[in-house]
Protein backbone atom coordinates (compact mmCIF):
# COMPACT_ATOMS: atom_id res chain seq x y z
CA UNK A 1 0.00 0.00 0.00
CA UNK A 2 1.15 3.53 -0.77
CA UNK A 3 1.79 6.13 1.91
CA UNK A 4 -0.63 9.04 2.39
CA UNK A 5 0.79 11.27 -0.38
CA UNK A 6 -0.38 11.05 -3.98
CA UNK A 7 0.42 13.06 -7.08
CA UNK A 8 -2.62 14.32 -8.97
CA UNK A 9 -1.92 11.87 -11.78
CA UNK A 10 -1.61 8.91 -9.39
CA UNK A 11 -4.75 9.99 -7.53
CA UNK A 12 -6.67 10.18 -10.81
CA UNK A 13 -5.43 6.79 -11.98
CA UNK A 14 -6.01 5.10 -8.63
CA UNK A 15 -8.94 7.07 -7.24
CA UNK A 16 -10.63 4.04 -5.68
CA UNK A 17 -7.43 3.31 -3.74
CA UNK A 18 -7.24 6.94 -2.58
CA UNK A 19 -10.83 6.72 -1.32
CA UNK A 20 -10.20 3.44 0.49
CA UNK A 21 -7.01 4.78 2.08
CA UNK A 22 -8.83 7.98 3.12
CA UNK A 23 -11.24 5.90 5.17
CA UNK A 24 -8.28 5.05 7.41
CA UNK A 25 -6.45 8.39 7.42
CA UNK A 26 -6.44 11.62 5.38
CA UNK A 27 -4.68 11.43 2.03
CA UNK A 28 -2.73 14.37 0.60
CA UNK A 29 -2.79 15.02 -3.14
CA UNK A 30 0.03 17.13 -4.54
CA UNK A 31 0.19 19.15 -7.73
CA UNK A 32 3.58 20.21 -9.06
CA UNK A 33 5.10 18.93 -5.82
CA UNK A 34 2.95 21.15 -3.59
CA UNK A 35 0.03 20.12 -1.40
CA UNK A 36 -3.20 20.77 -3.29
CA UNK A 37 -6.01 18.94 -1.47
CA UNK A 38 -6.64 16.46 1.31
CA UNK A 39 -9.07 13.57 0.85
CA UNK A 40 -10.62 12.35 4.09
CA UNK A 41 -13.42 10.15 5.32
CA UNK A 42 -16.83 11.82 5.28
CA UNK A 43 -17.33 11.05 8.98
CA UNK A 44 -14.08 12.86 9.84
CA UNK A 45 -15.07 15.83 7.70
CA UNK A 46 -18.47 15.98 9.43
CA UNK A 47 -16.76 15.81 12.84
CA UNK A 48 -14.44 18.70 11.95
CA UNK A 49 -17.31 20.85 10.60
CA UNK A 50 -19.32 20.22 13.77
CA UNK A 51 -16.32 21.20 15.90
CA UNK A 52 -15.83 24.33 13.80
CA UNK A 53 -19.48 25.36 14.27
CA UNK A 54 -19.31 24.66 18.00
CA UNK A 55 -16.24 26.88 18.39
CA UNK A 56 -17.49 29.68 16.14
CA UNK A 57 -18.79 32.77 17.92
CA UNK A 58 -22.54 33.36 17.70
CA UNK A 59 -24.03 36.42 16.05
CA UNK A 60 -24.78 37.78 19.51
CA UNK A 61 -21.13 37.34 20.52
CA UNK A 62 -20.03 39.17 17.35
CA UNK A 63 -22.27 42.10 18.23
CA UNK A 64 -21.14 42.18 21.85
CA UNK A 65 -17.48 42.11 20.80
CA UNK A 66 -17.78 45.13 18.52
CA UNK A 67 -15.60 48.04 19.62
CA UNK A 68 -17.55 50.53 21.65
CA UNK A 69 -16.38 54.09 21.21
CA UNK A 70 -19.34 55.94 22.67
CA UNK A 71 -20.73 56.67 19.21
CA UNK A 72 -18.02 59.18 18.32
CA UNK A 73 -15.48 58.91 15.56
CA UNK A 74 -13.02 61.21 13.91
CA UNK A 75 -14.54 62.83 10.86
CA UNK A 76 -12.66 63.05 7.62
CA UNK A 77 -11.35 66.58 7.14
CA UNK A 78 -11.31 66.29 3.35
CA UNK A 79 -13.33 68.55 1.13
CA UNK A 80 -16.43 66.88 -0.34
CA UNK A 81 -16.26 66.42 -4.07
CA UNK A 82 -18.60 68.19 -6.43
CA UNK A 83 -21.18 65.77 -7.87
CA UNK A 84 -21.03 67.71 -11.15
CA UNK A 85 -24.71 68.53 -11.61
Amino acid sequence: MMDDNWSVQDAKNRFSEVVEAAREKPQTVTKHGKRAVVVMAAAEFDRLKKLERRNAPSFKEHLLNMPQDGGTFERLKAKLRDPGF
